[in-house]
């Protein structure tokens, strides 16, 4: 209540605050306590952000870490309605707040550096997301962050390409991705860590936080953090721009996969007037990312040279998908692939219940909470 109704946080801070005034950790709070808090930490004279940013935030850091989203991680799953149910497999709930988190830095720690500033955090749509949380009881209606239909999407992806299960995957297991829709020169590049150095600390191997931000990018490559994801793996000489020579790198592989599945091949340069028309570059001779954050159509460019299986249904442009984006024209790119995956999921999970096959994919420490 006093969390809610009198500062005007999302529930989900309670514990968090109770523990920046209760330093002593006697598990209790005065009111005197927690108004010389909020008064001497000029609590009321700052901004709603800033004073998540103060809360959350360790004394000595101006900076955010993925260690201090934990308490308000922990309040959600203690306390929200659509959560409950995970209460009975721990190993879920730590895997949906890892989840949230990564996406959370995916979105607003632009740099990369995993350490969230004040100013990134006021530039994103956190807190609405977490008020968003707050008042709806169904979390897979809170597409940003939280919804547990996309948490369950992400991990099971993961889970179908981590085939020994030791939670980090290779190329070999990154090129069956999407039905083998990328190309080896696109994988390649992203196991370079030119996109985003990898996590795992294991050379060669990408770590399920690194796999959040593949499929995240690869999902939805209209987004700011995905156009940098693959202008970066593009980018060949690292140089900010995008030369004809590179786009043709990467087509040729296309071509070559296009001539084996005995399609109809397209010539460069034929290709390059399309990118040329569909990006709209300040000079035709290159592209920059300036000129991908004009265009809508920045997903297509990248699946034009990587992804094949993209491009050919971009190309047959499918009625359905078309009538799905004019209907529901605030869902993202992203949302559109959780939902469809989801139920593809759920009714495989059906399918193995009804012939008493389902549980392999759960095996090992994790168990499915369906």
């Amino acid at each position: 209540m006093v969390t809610r109704e009198l500062c005007k946080l999302p529930s989900f801070f309670t514990t968090v605050l109770f523990g920046k005034i209760d330093k002593d950790n006697t598990e209790f709070v005065t009111r005197d306590a927690f108004m010389d808090f909020w008064v001497n930490s000029n609590m009321m004279t700052m901004d709603s952000a800033t004073q998540v940013f103060t809360i959350l935030k360790q004394p000595d850091h101006d900076y955010l870490t993925k260690e201090d989203f934990k308490p308000v991680l922990r309040d959600l799953l203690d306390n929200h309605p659509g959560l409950e149910f995970l209460k009975s497999t721990p190993e879920f709930q730590e895997r949906y707040a890892e989840t949230v988190v990564y996406r959370i830095f995916y979105c607003l720690n632009r740099i990369g550096n995993g350490l969230l500033s004040l100013r990134e955090l006021k530039r994103g749509n956190l807190l609405d997301s977490l008020r968003h949380a707050d008042d709806e009881e169904d979390i897979n209606k809170v597409l940003r962050y939280f919804s547990y239909e996309h948490f369950y999407v992400i991990y099971c992806k993961f889970w179908e390409l981590d085939t020994d299960h030791d939670f980090f995957i290779d190329k070999e297991n990154l090129i069956k991705y999407g039905n083998h829709a990328l190309t080896y020169r696109i994988v390649d590049r992203i196991f370079s860590e030119v996109p985003r150095k990898f996590t795992s600390k294991i050379p060669g191997k990408m770590c399920y936080e690194d796999f959040v931000h593949f499929i995240l990018s690869e999902e939805d490559k209209s987004s700011e953090p995905s156009q940098d994801y693959w202008f970066k793996c593009i980018d060949l000489d690292g140089n900010g721009i995008l030369t004809h020579i590179e786009l043709q790198y990467f087509f040729e592989e296309q071509l070559h996969r296009m001539e084996c599945m005995a399609q109809e091949p397209v010539l460069f340069e034929d290709i390059l007037c399309q990118l040329v028309d569909m990006i709209g570059p300040e000079d035709d001779t290159f592209f920059t990312i300036k000129d991908f954050r004009r265009c809508k159509l920045s997903g297509h460019f990248f699946n034009v040279l990587f992804n094949l299986n993209k491009f050919m249904a971009f190309e047959s442009r499918d009625p359905f998908l078309i009538r799905q984006m004019r209907e529901e024209p605030s869902l993202t790119d992203w949302d559109r692939f959780a939902r469809r995956e989801y139920i593809r999921l759920a009714m495989e999970e059906d399918g193995e219940d009804a012939s008493n096959a389902s549980g392999d994919v759960w095996d090992e420490s994790l168990e499915s909470p369906f």
